[in-house]
């Protein structure tokens, strides 16, 4: 099959009621060899880690290492890595907290999204975006499930953002399907899923979930976004 121009209505009929690891078989069977993975190493990153593995081992998985991340989520980057072998590519910003601290301030702790925004793209963003071009990428999997964010609810298991195609096996999938998952191929939970976090990032912008929170992305920037930008059609 050609890559170039699908026909997403008729790929997203025909994906839809797949299993996510035959949605998985599918995507490397369409795009080999311009395939990557993305991966935050967030809460339930050991999941769409293990599944996509198991068919294909050796594809790059993208890290973007924004240099804020918790202890505990550098800890479990290298069990992850070990314990699956991953073929890990990270990529960060060229310009260091240091220097964007310097010129920018600290860009989180201002009330204005368009600072927010700043940073993301600045840690995020262009970092993704020099990684899929470096890595010739034609599709990215990842494991966004429609129950996360306002904005994920309408994606659908076959999307293009920018010049990629995007596929998400586990769409569909909520809590109780991750946590089998787990269960079943005895894979870990993030170190501080224990300490009530439901969704983590940088350590300055994520925190446990409370019981007046209405929706875990408000755990996420304090409640003034849901998406950091690398998934959004244009970046922010």
């Amino acid at each position: 099959m050609k890559t170039e121009n699908l026909d997403l209505i008729s790929l997203n009929q025909e994906l839809t009621p797949l299993k996510a690891i035959e949605i998985v078989q599918w995507t490397q069977d369409n795009f080999s060899k311009g395939l990557v993975m993305s991966t935050s190493f967030g809460i339930q990153s050991a999941v769409m880690l293990h599944m996509v593995t198991q068919i294909i081992p050796d594809i790059p998985v993208i890290w973007i290492d924004t240099g804020y991340l918790p202890p505990e989520t550098y800890r479990f980057a290298e069990e992850l890595t070990k314990k699956l072998k991953l073929n890990l590519q990270i990529y960060q910003s060229d310009l260091s907290p240091a220097r964007m601290e310097a010129l920018y301030g600290k860009l989180w702790q201002q009330d204005d999204l368009k600072a927010l925004n700043r940073y993301d793209y600045l840690r995020k963003v262009e970092p993704m975006n020099r990684a899929l071009k470096e890595l010739n990428a034609k599709a990215i999997l990842a494991g966004l499930r429609r129950e996360q964010t306002d904005f994920r609810q309408q994606l659908q298991t076959i999307n293009l953002q920018g010049e990629q195609y995007k596929v998400l096996p586990i769409l569909s999938w909520n809590a109780k399907n991750i946590y089998y998952y787990l269960q079943e191929y005895n894979l870990p939970y993030h170190p501080l899923f224990d300490q009530g976090y439901v969704t983590v990032g940088d350590w300055h912008s994520s925190r446990s979930l409370m019981a007046e929170d209405t929706n875990e992305r408000l755990t996420r920037f304090r409640g003034l976004k849901q998406e950091c930008g690398l998934h959004l059609p244009v970046a922010a």
